[in-house]
């Protein structure tokens, strides 16, 4: 056979193999969405000084405001036929997953945070004060959006996650502070997988969080509780 042969041979398979990847069709995705603040570049005024430092800050779980009837679909793949296949996280609710990123990121900054405290459905009438310090942060996820439409020669995935996080000083049972934020992401690869789907979920979920603590009001607002 000749090498120009061979090489066409090789290039047919791996193509027809790009093609299967592409285009099998499961029942379910089920991605982890885990964000890791490792690597988040935390602005200066977020760092903690004095009684900051011996303070602890209580993030609860986030509340799903989203109109859908499963609150565990965050997504869809689109494959290449035009089926629908839900996506959903793995081991994890998505307003546990914003929740614990936000944690995260608090850690990564310096703070003492806490994942035990009073649940809180984001009213200050029904606001608990917490057993140990009285910073209580929450939020709403008003979108998640973890798609992907397959086709060839790529695969397109794209993340869409809106939110707003609650500031309150549990003490007085008060909101002293909100953000929302948007953060979307974008991204054509020419394999599909469960992990890279996840990749982009957290990649969006840490965008949004980070794009939170950049305002320097809910940084004051932060301190002046913590310093009570």
């Amino acid at each position: 056979m000749k090498r120009s042969s061979f090489n066409f041979l090789i290039l047919t398979c791996m193509v027809t193999f790009l093609c299967f990847l592409g285009c099998a069709t499961t029942g379910i995705y089920s991605i982890e969405m885990n964000y890791d603040a490792h690597y988040a570049q935390v602005p200066s005024f977020m760092k903690p000084g004095g009684k900051e430092l011996q303070s602890i800050i209580h993030v609860v779980e986030f509340t799903d405001t989203r109109k859908i009837d499963d609150p565990l679909v965050i997504g869809r793949v689109i494959e290449s036929g035009g089926a629908k296949v839900l996506v959903l996280p793995r081991h994890t609710r998505p307003t546990l997953a914003v929740a614990e990123g936000v944690r995260q990121y608090l850690r990564k900054a310096g703070y003492n945070v806490s994942t035990v405290g009073p649940k809180w459905d984001l009213r200050e009438e029904t606001m608990q004060q917490a057993v140990t310090g009285r910073l209580l942060i929450g939020g709403v996820i008003e979108q998640m959006e973890i798609n992907c439409r397959k086709s060839f020669p790529t695969n397109t995935y794209t993340t869409t996650i809106k939110m707003t996080l609650y500031l309150a000083d549990s003490v007085s049972k008060r909101i002293v502070n909100q953000v929302t934020v948007q953060a979307t992401t974008s991204l054509d690869h020419v394999l599909f997988s469960e992990g890279r789907l996840g990749d982009q979920a957290a990649l969006a979920i840490g965008d949004a969080i980070e794009k939170v603590f950049e305002k320097e009001e809910l940084a004051k607002a932060m301190r002046e509780i913590l310093q009570r």
